[in-house]
């Protein structure tokens, strides 16, 4: 790839629009009573309906239809009354029937909509369709990858399992609005508890269509479709890629071919799959066996009426109700279990949140990473950890003590008053003893008390560090501070 490209000139611009695959958390799959249960072994989750052998009758999942309707609601959609399932004829390894079943021109939803925060600006992405549809198997590749492998093994546990499939509209315009949108769509679907979105085990996969066209043309350039797509940075790369790929081609005057690429990872590029198949490829036709899909709206309304407090709102309710900046909101609200695990801690400190969500997203979420660990993992209860900041208030503890003790509370899950007893962390109030360590630091470290008394404030800080270094982070860092300028700075 050349350093200098015509995707550097600003004369060009992208357009992109996401086909996100969202696997269903339901126990059984879409037609039939087969397991959903992840990893199970190869081909043990599999029956006569989900391999569409002869003489079998699919029965539709009707939580699978009722997760659709609560995800259509979310995504600000319009829920349809009458809608059918169709046959997607395609020959693939991973299909045994040689056909999908799947919503064509009557889908379950349409027009909708997600507000996303992107490079500081909020854009409305809307939705063009949602609609339901059974998922293939699963082509396990032996090199890992499709390019190069000289044979694939197919396990058909995947056919039948419940997806719904999100189409976006091309309003997206950059590679890090993409992955904004998908964060976001991620984090709404979490919220309504219709699927876990674990990329790395398949539920949440994404195919990405994107076309440069000259910058400010209302003109659709020819679009490309990017697979095998299986993290959000994989998609943002690719895009990038992609775009700058199309770009080259427009500035030296080359026509861009519809078809499909693969991502390759390893090589950081896309390479070409197949040619684009288009709608009349797929020779559509309404599935003989299942009747229309009729939702009546006191159905919908019902569906309505479990919809949780979603993202975005509750992100608005942080900032007004607890007075926390907008960033502290946005970060405390991507997940619904760190969102109630916020307000739990809040509600049982009942002092000032922001001390909370400090703690949430600082130290907390510092051993989250570090460890790998999810929230609902954690081992520090919401109450404990107000009772920790508790004793940092009342001065049992320190604040660098306090660090300690959280880290502890983290790993064993015990209770702070528990960790400060056996582990004699008790700040030092006694301010007698305090004075005479002061004296003692200051005798040890004569230049740096020359350096205060010649007004070198910058030395204070050194000689504070030392006290809490001889007490092991136990002295009050303020206390010492007051009692060294006292002796060093009389008057």
């Amino acid at each position: 790839m050349p350093e200098k490209t015509g995707a550097d000139a600003p004369q060009f611009e992208p357009v992109i629009g996401l086909e996100v695959h969202v696997e269903l958390s339901t126990k059984s799959k879409l037609f039939c009573g087969c397991s959903t249960a992840f990893n199970a072994p190869p081909n043990s989750q599999t029956c006569p309906v989900c391999l569409g052998l002869p003489g079998v009758l699919p029965v539709l999942n009707r939580t699978a239809v009722e997760f659709g309707i609560r995800t259509a609601l979310a995504l600000n959609c319009q829920v349809a009354g009458f809608s059918k399932f169709d046959r997607k004829n395609y020959f693939y390894p991973d299909l045994p029937k040689n056909y999908q079943i799947s919503q064509y021109d009557l889908p379950l939803a349409t027009c909708g909509h997600v507000e996303v925060c992107a490079d500081g600006l909020r854009r409305r992405v809307r939705i063009k369709r949602v609609h339901v549809e059974e998922d293939a198997g699963k082509s396990v590749h032996e090199s890992g990858t499709i390019t190069g492998s000289r044979f694939s093994l197919e396990d058909y546990n995947r056919t039948g399992v419940p997806l719904l499939e999100i189409v976006s509209e091309p309003d997206i315009t950059s590679p890090s609005e993409a992955y904004a949108y998908l964060s976001t769509l991620k984090s709404i679907l979490r919220y309504l508890d219709v699927s876990d979105c674990k990329m790395e085990e398949g539920s949440l996969r994404c195919d990405a269509n994107i076309s440069v066209r000259p910058k400010g043309s209302c003109v659709l350039g020819t679009p490309v479709e990017l697979k095998n797509l299986n993290s959000f940075r994989a998609v943002e790369k690719a895009l990038a890629y992609e775009y700058r790929r199309q770009a080259e081609a427009l500035a030296r005057g080359e026509r861009i071919e519809r078809e499909t690429r693969h991502w390759d990872e390893s090589r950081q590029v896309t390479v070409v799959m197949r040619r684009k198949e288009e709608a009349d490829d797929y020779r559509y036709f309404p599935d003989p066996d299942l009747v229309p899909l009729q939702i009546d709206e006191e159905w919908v309304e019902a569906v309505r009426g479990t919809l949780p407090e979603l993202p975005g709102d509750r992100r608005e309710r942080f900032a007004r109700e607890y007075g926390i900046p907008e960033y502290d909101a946005a970060i405390l609200t991507e997940s619904k279990d760190l969102a109630d695990y916020f307000e739990a801690a809040v509600e049982a400190y009942g002092k000032d949140a922001k001390t909370v969500s400090n703690w949430v997203m600082g130290e907390l979420a510092r051993l989250m990473n570090a460890t790998d660990t999810e929230i609902r993992r954690v081992r520090v209860a919401p109450c404990a950890l107000a009772a920790m900041l508790r004793m940092m208030d009342d001065g049992t503890i320190s604040g660098k003590i306090a660090k300690t003790v959280f880290e502890e509370m983290f790993c064993t899950g015990k209770e702070p008053e528990r960790i400060v007893t056996e582990r004699g962390l008790v700040q030092i109030a006694d301010e007698d003893e305090l004075a005479r360590i002061v004296d003692e630091v200051v005798a040890e470290n004569r230049d740096a008390a020359d350096g205060v008394r010649a007004g070198n404030d910058r030395a204070i800080g050194f000689l504070v560090g030392q006290v809490m270094k001889k007490t092991h982070g136990r002295a009050n860092p303020q206390a010492v501070n007051r009692l060294l300028r006292e002796r060093l700075l009389p008057g």
